[in-house]
């Protein structure tokens, strides 16, 4: 039993997402107080009713004692954890033993990060976030909703079956001839062929790879791109498999069976419920139910009307704006819009194009207008009223002439900005004028208001419906896909069983024996190197098959929580027997040339503080910012080692395995890839 919420202070639902049996143990909870032939409440309607309470307390302590709690569990064992991000909680909870209150507290960081890759700016104001999260058009709302639900399933799938997902580092296909080709290839044809037809409409592409399920082939950023962080990449990802899931196992498939998954189905019954397009064709099973069954005229309105509201398949040729860090000349700016272009080239193998649109540099403007006016509100909150701004502070002055200018530019575009300006013009008078109150704290209310209607011109800019009119042409599009095409076409095949038997533990079993399994990750590049962990029943492994295989997977995945929870409080080294086997987890910096540098001690961190990861949160660049202020005048590298041995083989044998597996693997990570 899963539940995710996010509610505003008022005990409002702004976003859920429930599994199956969380949905009906609350809609059996609430449907036993209805009196005999009334109608059942809508299940939002149930979700609000269940945790107004705790919404509601929360918000008590907040206001009484400055704090509130961040989890709890009931006496049914359900485990609740609380986030507040400005005006809005975050509740998860998990009530069938799958999840702890780390995975829960990740989970609320996860989708805090797939909300603003979405909405940008926008979540920097609470009161547009939750207009853009819970807007008056029902459909439009479960739209945006079934979108966020879908993302947090998707998550939630790779989490549990991916080891890059668990590990949050992007894993490579290790097939360096291909890999190279494939980058020329981007590089010296496809981006240059975009970034130079007429078709393009203004839109210049940054960066361009190819994925083959979650793993990555071939990775190209132009010279003027910035560089796309792990952390975005990985959430580019989810994207990805939300849009295109990967459904099909290579291992057991034809190439038939993959040309024929691409075909749409045909149903002449329609399904009572959404279903994930599974591929391949539909298996009739003599022992099920029939499909016409008598059901309640009410309840069967409503799933008609979910099925009406249900996300339409993406199109292709359909950019999403998505919003990523970026770090240029002129600063550093974490939420810069882009338009994702994900062309499927086959299912399994896709094309990703990311491009700079046209007008980006109001984006860059709000921002720099946005840090300003937060600057502004910590000097007069603290009673810094009418000082001279501090050094790498934008001076009120500065702030005020490029404002002015910014606004002169939106009344010579199509953009509108009415109530921008009215606000301004009072936050003028009352800052500027003698009649003013001055630069006191009778501005902090204007403060907010500057930047609330900042991103409401961003919103109308790149988010809002209708902002995405400039994209590459339908044409340009099916150019690139049919050039990667070519390229690939003789490839297929392998790469899509590539993806899944990427690396084997046969090539490591002579040199290392006793070595089960290892999990290899480059922090500083983002990227990770692990055998495959295959655990279908039809494919075999050098683990076997079946349950075998799984217990080895549930092994690994509960190593990397026992090694986190180290790493938070300061451990970088962590070695320990479980029953058969010994577990090994070094976290240990370098160089440039592969020299290990001095170990120092890393701060523990708070138990209320973000996961440890690269994917919600990036640990791992604060990690190094702290220890590069240790070693100025190096630049310094970070990785991590987490290895599974048998038992029997003696402690200093695994020890000495660990240090030659870790210099083994270093060579292949150097591979310019990101």
């Amino acid at each position: 039993m899963k539940c995710l919420l996010v509610a505003s202070e008022s005990a409002e639902v702004l976003f859920y997402w429930t599994d199956p049996e969380f949905e009906l143990s609350a809609q059996e909870q609430y449907g036993a107080s209805q009196e005999d032939g009334e109608r059942p409440p809508a299940f939002e309607d149930s979700i609000n009713t269940l945790f107004a309470p705790i919404i509601i307390s929360c918000s008590t302590m907040v206001d009484q004692l400055g704090d509130s709690y961040t989890s709890f569990s009931t006496e049914n064992n359900h485990i609740y954890v609380l986030h507040q991000f400005d005006e809005c909680l975050y509740i998860a909870v998990n009530g069938d033993g799958e999840e702890s209150e780390d995975d829960l507290k990740r989970k609320i960081y996860v989708l805090k990060k797939l909300t603003e890759m979405l909405f940008g700016m926008v979540t920097l104001s609470s009161t547009l976030l939750r207009k853009e999260l819970r807007p008056q058009d029902t459909e439009l709302r479960c739209r945006v909703w079934r979108k966020l639900q879908g993302l947090l399933e998707t998550y939630s799938r790779l989490r549990d079956h991916d080891q890059s997902f668990l590990v949050e580092a992007v894993e490579r296909l290790i097939h360096p001839t291909l890999c190279e080709q494939c980058i020329e290839f981007l590089e010296r044809r496809l981006v240059q062929q975009i970034n130079t037809s007429v078709d393009r409409a203004g839109e210049e592409v940054q960066h361009a790879f190819i994925l083959v399920h979650t793993k990555l082939l071939a990775f190209y950023s132009s010279r003027n791109a910035s560089t796309l962080t792990s952390s975005d990449l990985l959430a580019l990802i989810i994207l990805v498999q939300h849009f295109y899931p990967s459904t099909t196992d290579p291992e057991e498939s034809t190439p038939e069976d993959m040309d024929s998954a691409s075909a749409p189905e045909i149903f002449y019954t329609p399904e009572p419920s959404p279903t994930d397009n599974d591929s391949g064709s539909e298996r009739v099973e003599p022992d099920k139910p029939p499909v016409f069954q008598f059901v309640d005229p009410d309840i069967q309105v409503a799933v008609d009307s979910l099925q009406t509201l249900e996300v339409p398949p993406q199109d292709p040729s359909t950019p999403s704006r998505v919003f990523l860090e970026t770090t240029l000349k002129e600063g550093f700016f974490p939420m810069m819009p882009h338009s994702m272009y994900c062309l499927p080239m086959w299912p399994g193998i896709t094309l990703v194009l990311l491009t700079k649109i046209p007008n980006s540099q109001i984006a860059m403007s709000i921002y720099n207008f946005l840090e300003g006016f937060t600057k502004l509100e910590k000097r007069l909150a603290e009673g810094q009223q009418g000082s001279p701004a501090s050094r790498g502070q934008l001076p009120v002055n500065e702030l005020r002439s490029k404002i002015d200018k910014f606004i002169r530019v939106l009344g010579s575009s199509d953009i509108q900005a009415p109530f921008l300006q009215s606000v301004w013009a009072e936050f003028k008078n009352r800052a500027f004028s003698r009649g003013g109150s001055g630069l006191s704290k009778e501005l902090l209310p204007w403060c907010r208001n500057m930047k609330i209607q900042l991103c409401a011109i961003y919103r109308q800019c790149y988010v809002a419906e209708g902002s995405s009119r400039q994209r590459l042409s339908t044409a340009l599009q099916d150019r690139a896909l049919t050039m990667v095409q070519d390229k690939l076409m003789d490839w297929k095949e392998f790469l899509l069983v590539k993806s899944k038997r990427n690396i084997t533990m046969v090539s490591y079993l002579e040199e290392f024996p006793g070595l089960v399994h290892f999990i290899y990750i480059d922090r500083s590049a983002g990227q990770m190197i692990a055998p495959s962990l295959s655990i279908t029943e039809r494919a075999t492994s050098e683990l076997g098959k079946g349950p075998l295989a799984h217990f080895i997977k549930a092994k690994v995945w509960s190593l990397v929580g026992i090694a986190r929870r180290y790493l938070q409080k300061g451990y970088t080294t962590v070695t320990l027997r479980d029953g058969d086997y010994f577990f090994c987890y070094f976290l240990w910096f370098e160089n440039e040339t592969g020299f290990k540098l001095d170990v120092v001690e890393i701060p523990s961190l708070p138990d209320d503080s973000a996961p440890i990861g690269m994917l919600a949160c990036d640990y791992y660049r604060k990690l190094l910012r702290y220890y590069s202020k240790c070693q100025p005048s190096e630049v310094v590298k970070c990785y991590e080692l987490l290895t599974v041995h048998l038992g029997v083989i003696p402690t200093e044998y695994i020890l000495q395995h660990c240090s030659q597996l870790a210099r083994k693997l270093w060579e292949p990570s150097r591979i310019p890839l990101l």
